[in-house]
């Protein structure tokens, strides 16, 4: 992907699928590892609702698993600013769909807080597994 060499910040998956199959997977796949969808953006309509551009399929999908957004904030409020952990699914193509998922070590590397190591190195865990299981 772009920017390799740069600082990574996300978790990246290919999936050999179109986009509205593997949009439902990463719903079902994230919802398996305890992450519910709070908001959810279709990017595509705004921009051609707003901008009249047309792009590729592009959902932004805010998931949230409540267990460790709590520990999060119980460990630095101001982390709120990046939360909820932020997945984008992309057509990549017309038989092939990019899934991302914001590295929760972000986190790590902007706060000073030590207590979000473990809640970063879980939710990293958890969205890996949902990546995984959309690929499987």
């Amino acid at each position: 992907m772009k920017g390799a060499d740069a600082m990574s910040y996300a978790m990246t998956t290919r999936v050999p699928a179109g986009f509205a199959p593997t949009l439902e997977r990463v719903r079902a796949a994230l919802k398996d590892q305890g992450f519910g969808v709070l908001t959810e953006i279709d990017l595509r309509a705004t921009l051609r609702d707003k901008l009249g551009v047309d792009l590729a399929d592009y959902v932004i999908l805010g998931a949230c698993n409540p267990p460790l957004a709590h520990r999060a904030v119980r460990a630095d409020p101001a982390i709120g600013l990046l939360l909820p952990c932020n997945v984008v699914v992309r057509a990549d193509g017309p038989d092939g769909t990019v899934v991302q998922a914001m590295d929760p070590q972000v986190m790590v590397r902007l706060s000073e807080e030590p207590e979000l190591r473990a809640v970063a190195d879980e939710a990293a865990a958890r969205l890996r597994a949902a990546l995984d299981a959309v690929t499987a």
